[in-house]
Parts: structure tokens; C-alpha cells; sequence
């Protein structure tokens, strides 16, 4: 099955109401809905995918001078996207700057909809996974 994730940044300052007076009800260059949009797609065959509130986010890497680093993210809302013929793949936002998360089971596979808040700062340290500024781990800004 597919798996599609689209992923967007609320504009506080859209109006419906000057949607519909101004634009057939739709957002116009001068009353946009989001700010971005993020689209995304897993290539793999999808078997699973499992929505999780309130989960921690293990980011890990290497620093530049080769050492390796592991810290655990609080306070996320996770999707385990599963699939048969790759390894498990994570996409989310923390609980904080998420505006609303839904998943959705469609015939041909799943759909995510990841809507965060307009004016957070945040850190985007993979595809998919929005951490808020305020919880990315200290270590990782100096």
C-alpha cells in the first residue's frame, strides 16, 4: 500500500470570511491558508501505519568531529509508518506546535495530515519530523 504525508504551517491571519466575500471561498495571493506545504510520499510497501500521542523522538546522528549523538524528543505526536520491505519510518510534530494530526485509511494505502501552528519556531531535522525550538535538545544548537 501507499503511504502519502502532507505536512503544512497554519497562517494565522487567513480569513475564510474574505475567502468567500473576495475568492469563491478559496485563499488568494493576498489571503493565503498556509504558509507552506510540505508533501511527501514512502517509496516502500506500506503494511502499517499507527498514530501515537504523547511519544518520545529519538534523534540521532554524528557530529561534525565523528562522534555519535542520541538525545530522546518529549512530547511528540508520532506516525509509525511500517513496511514489509523496509525499515521502520518516523514523521511527526511536537505536541506543541501541532495545530491537528489525522490519519486516514484509503483504498489504495494511508494518508497523514500534519497541520502545525503559525509563528513556532521549530527545527525540521529530517523529512516529515518538526520539532518545536523550545524542545530541540541544547546540545544540537551551540
Amino acid at each position: 500500500m501507499k503511504c502519502y504525508i502532507q505536512c503544512f504551517q497554519l497562517n494565522e491571519l487567513y480569513s475564510q470570511d474574505l475567502a468567500d466575500a473576495q475568492n469563491e471561498g478559496k485563499p488568494s495571493s493576498d489571503n493565503i491558508q498556509y504558509h507552506w506545504e510540505d508533501d511527501l510520499s514512502i517509496s516502500s510497501l506500506v503494511t502499517d501505519v499507527k498514530e501515537v500521542s504523547n511519544s518520545e523522538y529519538l534523534l540521532q546522528g554524528t557530529f561534525s568531529d565523528g562522534t555519535d549523538f542520541s538525545f530522546s524528543v518529549p512530547q511528540m505526536r508520532m506516525f509509525e509508518i511500517t513496511s514489509s520491505d523496509a525499515p521502520i519510518c518516523w514523521v511527526g510534530a511536537s505536541e506543541s506546535m501541532l495545530h491537528s494530526a489525522a490519519l486516514f485509511k484509503e483504498d489504495d494505502g494511508f494518508k497523514i495530515s500534519i497541520i502545525l501552528k503559525d509563528l513556532e519556531p521549530m527545527a525540521n531535522p529530517s523529512p516529515g519530523v518538526y520539532i518545536a525550538s523550545k524542545e530541540f535538545p541544547k546540545e544540537l544548537t551551540r
